[in-house]
């Protein structure tokens, strides 16, 4: 069964890849406090369909480049926009 993750794409400014954010929660081993942890994907997309801010899930499959193993599966939410702040001169 191919590995299946969900996260937000952060970057996708290269052709055909996209950079994905993933976040879990984790507890340690010791302490048992929980905490997150952020890992980055870069992942194959063939149709550069996804934009920053989708949240996507990827799929693991053979390596594409040296730094490529997960492609783009679906768009599960399409981002609403970004807000940007006007550079105002005084």
């Amino acid at each position: 069964m191919a590995k299946t993750l969900t996260g937000i794409v952060t970057s996708d400014v290269a052709n055909k890849t996209i950079t994905v954010t993933v976040t879990s929660r984790e507890t340690h081993p010791i302490y048992g406090k929980q905490y997150t942890v952020s890992r980055k994907y870069a992942a194959h997309d063939e149709n550069n369909e996804a934009k920053i801010g989708d949240k996507v899930v990827i799929v693991e499959t053979r390596p594409v480049s040296k730094r490529k193993a997960f492609k783009l599966d679906s768009i599960a939410e399409k981002s609403r926009g970004s807000i940007e702040l006007k550079d105002e001169a005084l």
